[in-house]
């Protein structure tokens, strides 16, 4: 591993603007989950004895029309073999032609791989360091899911037409341009399919222009002769003129495996398309944790779904004649769906002077800063260390409103149990105004981002939950499960074992936060 090219990539991206957008290839999905190549694909569904290879010579070594006629034959199998019974019943009314049926058994098996193989391979800390990124966004003409999984929260734009038509934010937003599994017939599989993508390639490359110009696009899984990759760039350069080609200089950041013989490192170099030089950064290298490092590095203080939120509701008002008359203050980790807020605007971070912000800070009495002074770092650190020798009445009168001023996620259940008020007639008795952090549902604690995902995971026991998922996912998993299946000890040592994330400011504190606070809850609460 080459050990300057995290200060080189570093440099690169703080020299630019705006932040990294990811263009994610299939490479990506068989490096973490080992899903096959486009050839290992549809040989999993070649049938009568035929193998792929006779497809692709009859196709004349085209992938695309190979896979129309594979789709023909699979269609004739597909209706009548017993293996597909099931599924034929179910999916009979969503068949539209003969390719509809490889469609539908491509995204069924797709939908079957997820970031738990991810745990076990060998590129598992690669794969760590990503999930915790806070990129701008992501663009791919991968199927399966696994970024949705990773970067769970960004909007997701599935296919051509749907970015075409949509008003995208270039932020918070994964754009899947070749479809997705999740929608079978929105795959471009075969060669008319193809033929119809890059009859619309202009219209996307317009649509695309302004994240290649603005942002750095950084091309992960992809080879540098990929027809995919050359052919947008090919619309891309064709719409900003040749001779302003050169704003892509140092934008294009195109990761790829050295040759046995190279050196790993970053190199300029170009990329000719059709006479049209394009400029782009060649980092060369088979391990990507400097990549993920230098990006990590790039840290903004507001994750990227919140700014999403923010520009969508601002185009939205001046989109609107109607007068908008409702303002509403709250801290960023509240904000877990858009349409709880009505309007947004966000001027830089307040900033906030906390005596103790993380786990090492100690108290050294209270009575040497008063309860004033105390915040809601150190309620987080007293719920997990139960070492804060605070005087319950003082944090309940005194800190809980303050501290929680611009957010419900604020342990209090732990100082009413410790004050003797052990369930809801005890608070009601009491007099204190708290219901804001009191009166909460246990389905209150959930980001409805992480709910789908969470399905495939739900009958998973909290123990094997956290033996499958990433650190960041587990964050927004745990609240998803019931009642019942929540460990507590599990859950305090999953808490203090990624302390630092509760204390951070970065793009998964939100979640950590929440789930502290439902641990609170569920301890010491009714």
């Amino acid at each position: 591993m080459d050990p300057l090219m995290k200060d080189d990539l570093v440099k690169l991206l703080n020299s630019r603007q705006a932040g990294p957008f990811l263009f994610v290839g299939s490479g990506f999905s068989r490096r973490y989950v080992e899903l096959e190549d486009w050839h290992g694909l549809l040989s999993r569904f070649c049938v009568g004895g035929k193998p792929f290879e006779y497809y692709l010579a009859a196709a004349d070594g085209s992938f695309p029309v190979a896979a129309g006629l594979l789709a023909k034959d699979f269609n004739e199998h597909w209706w009548s073999s017993p293996d597909y019974k099931d599924s034929v019943e179910k999916e009979k009314a969503r068949i539209k032609d003969s390719t509809s049926a490889l469609r539908i058994e491509i995204s069924r098996y797709l939908l079957t791989l997820d970031q738990a193989k991810a745990k076990k391979s060998k590129y598992y800390q690669e794969f760590e360091m990503l999930a915790g990124l806070n990129v701008d966004g992501v663009i791919t003409t991968n199927w399966d899911q696994l970024l949705e999984q990773i970067f769970t929260g960004y909007k997701v734009f599935i296919g051509q037409k749907e970015l075409l038509f949509s008003n995208p934010q270039q932020i918070g937003e994964i754009y899947k341009i070749h479809g997705c599994s999740t929608r079978p017939s929105s795959l471009v599989l075969t060669a008319d399919d193809y033929r119809e993508f890059n009859d619309r390639n202009a219209y996307l490359a317009a649509k695309l222009i302004t994240i290649f110009v603005e942002h750095p696009i950084i091309f992960i899984g992809y080879s540098l002769a990929d027809e995919n990759i050359a052919s947008l760039l090919r619309a891309i350069a064709l719409c900003i003129g040749r001779e302003q080609v050169e704003q892509l200089r140092r934008n294009l950041i195109f990761v790829q495996r050295p040759r046995a013989d190279a050196p790993e490192g970053v190199s300029d170099t170009y990329l000719t398309i059709d006479g049209v030089q394009i400029p782009l950064v060649l980092v060369s290298t088979d391990d990507l944790r400097p990549l993920f490092e230098a990006l990590s590095e790039v840290k903004r203080k507001i994750p990227a779904r919140v700014l999403r939120y923010c520009k969508e509701q601002l185009y939205a008002l001046v989109a609107s004649s109607e007068p908008e008359s409702k303002l509403c203050v709250v801290d960023y980790d509240e904000i877990d769906n858009h349409e709880d807020v009505e309007f947004l605007v966000g001027v830089g971070v307040a900033n906030q002077t906390n005596h103790k912000s993380g786990p090492d800070d100690h108290h050294d009495g209270v009575g040497d800063v008063g309860y004033a002074a105390i915040e809601a770092n150190d309620l987080f650190r007293d719920v997990l260390h139960e070492e804060g020798n605070f005087r319950p009445d003082q944090i309940l009168k005194h800190v809980i409103k303050r501290a929680g001023k611009n957010s419900r996620n604020i342990p209090v259940f732990k100082y009413l149990h410790e004050a003797g008020i052990r369930n809801e007639e005890d608070y009601k008795k009491s007099g204190l105004d708290l219901g804001k952090w009191v009166s909460r549902d246990y389905r209150d604690f959930r980001v409805k981002a992480y709910q789908q995902v969470f399905f495939k995971h739900r009958h998973l026991s909290m123990k094997d939950l956290l033996q499958v998922a990433t650190v960041e996912n587990a964050s927004g998993f745990i609240p998803c499960m019931t009642k019942e299946k929540v460990d507590l000890e599990l859950l305090r040592g999953f808490l203090k074992d990624n302390e630092e994330k509760l204390y951070s400011k970065g793009p998964y504190a939100s979640n950590f936060r929440k789930l502290a606070t439902l641990y609170d809850k569920l301890k010491w609460g009714w």
